[in-house]
């Protein structure tokens, strides 16, 4: 059983802080703006289906069933709600405009794996859109996410403090088109492209 499955009545109450203090700030800055077949992957409790904008066409998947039953509860009937892993998504190459997660590549045991999959899925030129926790950034961000790491992934037993996620977008074959930093690094926006191959 995930740590998810057993936190998530009472996960959105954890998060409230840092959501106050910078996540809901950001959120309805993103998410309102993307268009067109989007998935996104590790919905969560849905602290995102509300802000997608109407007329888009939204799949949202998480691979826990007690996270995707806390969302059910507030999201809107037009977004389809999935229980899939993200490392082994049940789509058809190229079929989204957008592929995008929240606080969700901390936790997935295998991200390049599971942003292979979101490559996948994408169309050419589909966009990635991230926002999520990792490394911080010299020379206070990266020591305070390494310090905690150990105490933290062993409380949580899935979330990683101190990876490198914009390393493993760019590894697992998108291009970077823009990083946002935010509390010392340890936040930040990525935006990449699913570039053609040639």
């Amino acid at each position: 059983m995930s740590v998810f499955d057993e936190i998530s009545s009472i996960y959105d109450l954890g998060m409230l802080p840092l959501e106050l203090l910078v996540f809901r700030r950001l959120r309805r800055r993103i998410f309102p703006a993307l268009r067109g077949r989007i998935l996104e992957i590790g919905v969560g409790t849905g602290a995102n289906v509300g802000l997608y904008a109407e007329g888009t066409d939204v799949y949202a998947c998480d691979a826990s069933e007690s996270v995707l039953q806390v969302t059910r509860q507030h999201s809107p009937s037009w977004v389809r709600l999935l229980l899939t892993d993200a490392q082994r998504l049940p789509f058809p190459d190229g079929i989204f405009d957008v592929v995008t997660a929240s606080l969700v590549f901390c936790s997935i045991a295998d991200p390049h794996q599971g942003l292979s999959e979101a490559r996948r899925v994408l169309a050419a030129e589909g966009r990635l859109v991230l926002l999520e926790h990792m490394r911080g950034l010299p020379p206070l961000g990266d020591r305070l996410t390494d310090l905690f790491h150990p105490v933290w992934h062993s409380w949580s037993r899935e979330c990683h403090l101190n990876r490198e996620t914009v390393q493993t977008v760019e590894q697992a074959g998108f291009t970077i088109e823009s990083v946002r930093s935010h509390l010392f690094g340890i936040v930040r926006e990525i935006e990449a492209r699913n570039e053609e191959q040639s």
